[in-house]
């Protein structure tokens, strides 16, 4: 292990991956520190018992909840990160999500750039993770500088009968933006274990095959994996990051390096820099505003099963969505959020909400289930944050809101759904501590150091060479999968430092903050 880099990345997933991705050919010094190591390639990366009911890719840790009891939290520590696992779905934010909005249930506040200064990354972001769609359905789609690098995903026919159902009714059904390895010539086979599941011929659009792989193929990238990061550390000052303290293999090991990147997702990162404290920063690296930690988002989720007598012979089910009650409806005037399919249900993939129910109840009804995700905006709340215990260990105080609209978008859904012929339909509840798939906020950016912790490039405002490049630095949680925003933003961020060269040399007699 070289003793000094320019750079260090800290998390393989859609931040740190695709950072390490747009650095490869800068002639920079990268490490990168992943806690996992690669997921491994087995059978059993598509058996639902053994990915649904026993978790065997999830970590093993518990966190903690606000009055201490522990949970498993529903994340993944590998090369790739929860991207090895994701749905694949890939939405740009809507336009004004990058503005102020009124909810019934409070504010989404304004982000400090606008949609535009991201829309080149999110072109390239598209590009890059293989995303297929189709340009001109979503009526709520903003503008676009090109249309998507690869066709939509067809539907199965199954849901190109919804589909025409739901336009009957004047609504606006569309293909979703699927990152999946589908053109001409890829490895993607359309199966049914793709959303929840490791793929195991690598044709999802993930951190690892479309970022890490590419970046690893540079002389000036090194990746280690299985080591854990427990502190960042400054100089004396306490205004420069100066190196990583790490553990591997059970020994302490230090990193060097000019700049210093945390990307292990939104409760990671704030629970690294909550560790980094020091006589600078008392409450944690870079908290001199008191928000790392704070407003702690993740999505309202509630899965609407649509039933009927015969059965559903989909298999690749995630084609098909609908964004007609995002901002609202004629009778409900605050947005609600996004419906997009589920990958098809099987019945190991419901034991786990369902435990007393047996096995070939539970596949039956999976064999005749249509299965929508219904999403709705988290929003920001200075109370629902990531703490650490006294002994060190992640506590996450949460308490859900913006519930009354999400009420709204079920009772649309079961509407709509009725009218187009389907006559039992069952609401399950996604939500939960544990469920943090769609982790976010944190560590917010934004123009003014007294109200955010990084700015518009995801620099801390107070430790001048420190980035934090993940799902920690949104402002609000719009209603949408995060991913493509993350990976557009680590772009903007890697096309910052290359520009600006904020590599800043540390020097032989560095003293360390302990």
């Amino acid at each position: 292990m070289e003793k000094h880099y320019d750079i260090i990345i800290i998390g393989t997933g859609a931040g740190g991956g695709t950072l390490a991705y747009a650095l490869k050919d800068s002639g920079m010094k990268i490490l990168i520190l992943e806690r996992g190591d690669y997921l491994p390639e087995e059978p059993e990366n598509w058996n639902t018992k053994a990915v649904f009911t026993e978790k065997r890719y999830k970590t093993k840790e518990y966190w903690y909840d606000e009055q201490g009891n522990p949970f498993s939290p529903g994340t993944n520590y590998c090369v790739g990160g929860n991207t090895k696992v994701y749905g694949a779905v890939m939405y740009r934010l809507r336009k004004e999500d990058f503005k102020e909005i009124k909810h019934e249930g409070g504010i989404s506040p304004a982000w400090p750039i606008d949609y535009e200064d991201l829309e080149p990354y999110y072109a390239r972001a598209e590009e890059l993770y293989l995303v297929h769609g189709k340009s001109g359905e979503d009526l709520t789609d903003p503008p676009r500088s090109s249309p998507f690098p690869f066709p939509e995903v067809p539907h199965e026919p199954t849901l190109e009968k919804i589909a025409a159902r739901l336009k009957k009714q004047g609504l606006n059904p569309l293909h979703l933006p699927m990152a999946v390895d589908l053109h001409e010539g890829g490895k993607c086979i359309r199966c049914k274990t793709c959303d929840g599941f490791p793929c195991n011929i690598h044709a999802k659009g993930d951190a690892d095959v479309c970022c890490i792989q590419p970046a690893l193929k540079s002389q000036n990238v090194t990746m280690i994996t299985n080591a854990y990061a427990h502190r960042i550390l400054t100089d004396e000052s306490g205004s420069r990051a100066t190196a990583v303290e790490f553990e591997k293999d059970g020994k302490i090991y230090i990193a060097v390096a000019d700049t210093i990147v945390a990307s292990c997702g939104a409760v990671n990162s704030a629970a690294l820099l909550l560790r980094s404290a020091n006589a600078k920063h008392p409450e944690g690296l870079a908290n001199q505003s008191g928000l790392v930690g704070r407003n702690y988002m993740m999505h309202i989720n509630t899965a609407v099963i649509a039933l009927e007598p015969k059965e559903n012979p989909t298999v690749f089910q995630k084609t098909f969505a609908l964004n007609d009650f995002y901002f609202g409806s004629s009778t409900f005037p605050y947005p609600m959020g996004n419906v997009q399919m589920l990958g098809k249900l099987q019945g190991s993939m419901m034991k786990d909400k369902k435990p007393f129910i047996p096995y070939p109840i539970l596949n039956g009804v999976a064999k005749r289930s249509i299965d929508f995700l219904l999403m709705s905006e988290d929003l920001p709340d200075n109370e629902n944050r990531v703490t650490l215990t006294e002994d060190g260990k992640i506590q996450v105080r949460y308490k859900v809101n913006n519930m009354n609209a999400h009420k709204e978008l079920i009772k649309e859904t079961k509407k709509m759904l009725k009218r187009a012929g389907y006559p039992i339909l069952v609401a399950q509840p996604m939500g939960g501590i544990e469920t943090n798939s769609h982790q976010c906020g944190t560590i917010r950016f934004g123009n003014d150091p007294a109200t955010s912790v990084l700015d518009q490039y995801c620099r801390a405002h107070t430790v001048q060479n420190l980035y934090v490049m993940d799902a920690s630095f949104f402002p609000s949680s719009a209603a949408l999968n995060p991913v493509l925003t993350i990976v557009a933003q680590a772009l903007r961020v890697g096309n910052h430092l290359l520009k600006q060269k904020t590599i800043l040399p540390v020097g032989e007699s560095m003293h360390v903050s302990k």
